[in-house]
């Protein structure tokens, strides 16, 4: 299903955390760049989480409800003031009685883009977006946002809304997706895109007798063919163009306190290989602040 037939928009998955709310003020503010309705969805496991499990007593689904209820209703005025100087948005929200990551795989397929905060808050019966999100990264239909709220022992250097989008480019069609999402984020805020590849995983020390000259030469070179395609699709995009030999965890680790967003493909070939399943994956998700968008194909 292509994204203009896609009819729910952004989803978000809400809880109440405070990683939950900066998503849903980031998914409010992506969509009314895309100019695409808001949908905020809470989920509520219908049995308590033991072994065996049993069903709800009327009491507990009682509060759950209500402490649900309270959650959306929050989310919402979060959303809200968030486009109060933005374009106006739908925002729609919904509470399902379903576990959290099937429920979040099936809207996937109907979504443009799902948000997650990167954990959620301990609640009896309510969703872990820790695990929720590590889930959807791998069964997603559509791209997935993780958004941390602002922890104060991580750097948080100032992203004005003029900071580049950064890329993790290696040439695997899930590479080029994330090309495809960031040249667009990137042309609809308008701002500059700052590509990286990664040539290896290895330390140019580990490869004895590397003539890295000649290979970053090179490197650069097919860098600048595959992005050929979509500069000119996207001529108002100004590309900063960066190449490295190693460890792209680093790199893009140090780029991202200076972006006001990062894409990266789900797995690929070359120094992304399995990005997001993988070591690069959690250093990058887990180090920085900065949204991070996971490209998945349909």
């Amino acid at each position: 299903m292509s994204a203009t037939m896609k009819r729910l928009g952004i989803v978000v998955a809400v809880d109440g955390s405070a990683a939950s709310n900066a998503a849903v003020g980031w998914a409010a503010g992506d969509a009314a760049i895309r100019h695409i309705p808001l949908n905020l969805v809470h989920m509520v496991n219908a049995a308590v989480p033991m072994w065996p499990e049993m069903p709800l007593s009327a009491g507990m689904a009682t509060w759950q409800e209500e402490d649900a209820r309270q959650v959306l209703e929050h989310s919402v005025k979060i959303a809200e003031d968030s486009l109060k100087t933005l374009r106006p948005t739908t925002i729609n929200s919904e509470l399902r009685w379903s576990p959290p990551v099937p429920t979040l795989v099936e809207l996937s397929d109907e979504a443009q883009i799902v948000v997650v905060g990167s954990y959620g808050r301990t609640a009896v019966g309510r969703a872990f977006l820790g695990s929720v999100s590590s889930g959807l990264l791998r069964r997603a239909k559509c791209p997935v946002a993780v958004i941390r709220d602002q922890d104060p022992s991580l750097p948080h250097p100032a992203r004005p809304e003029q900071a580049p989008i950064l890329v993790g480019i290696d040439g695997s069609p899930v590479s080029e997706l994330a090309t495809a999402i960031a040249f667009d984020e990137a042309s609809r805020r308008g701002v500059a895109l700052q590509a990286v590849h990664a040539w290896s995983d290895l330390e140019v020390v580990d490869l004895p007798g590397l003539d890295w000259a000649t290979v970053k030469s090179e490197a650069e070179e097919t860098l600048s063919e595959r992005l050929a395609g979509w500069r000119e699709r996207y001529p108002d995009v100004t590309v900063h163009r960066l190449v490295m030999c190693d460890r792209p965890a680093r790199e893009l680790i140090q780029q991202a306190q200076t972006a006001q967003l990062v894409v990266l493909g789900s797995h690929g070939r070359g120094g992304f290989a399995s990005m997001l399943l993988g070591s690069v994956s959690n250093a990058v998700v887990h180090s920085i602040r900065t949204p991070v968008i996971v490209a998945r194909p349909s």
